[in-house]
């Protein structure tokens, strides 16, 4: 599978994800997100961008739900806030939907905590 981006093609595996982190741009996450049915907002943005700085940063680290769920509450100073609205934002699965978009290796997590 490939993605065309402004005539440039992305390669990526059958699953839609990235075969190299290093092609990521922003521009090529909004595409990933119209392919997922995702309309990118600012919250949406927050956990792709936290799991990109999680994987490039701390040794292909790949957060698990609890630590996403944890890290948005802090970044969006929601402390009520829960798993099910991480999901409101990427139905398909945070770690595996929001780790596309990020440009990310597809993660093998089965999901929970």
């Amino acid at each position: 599978m490939e993605y065309d981006l402004n005539g440039t093609m992305i390669a990526a595996n059958e699953n839609g994800y990235l075969e190299s982190e290093t092609d990521w741009t922003k521009e090529l996450g909004s595409l990933i997100a119209v392919t997922e049915e995702i309309e990118m907002t600012d919250k949406h943005w927050d956990v792709v961008n936290y799991l990109r700085t999680e994987f490039l940063d701390n040794h292909g680290n790949q957060p698990n739900m609890r630590n996403i769920t944890k890290a948005m509450q802090k970044a969006w100073g929601d402390k009520k806030l829960d798993t099910k609205a991480i999901y409101a934002l990427f139905p398909a699965g945070p770690s595996k939907q929001a780790g596309k978009i990020a440009g990310l290796p597809e993660s093998r997590r089965k999901g929970g905590y």
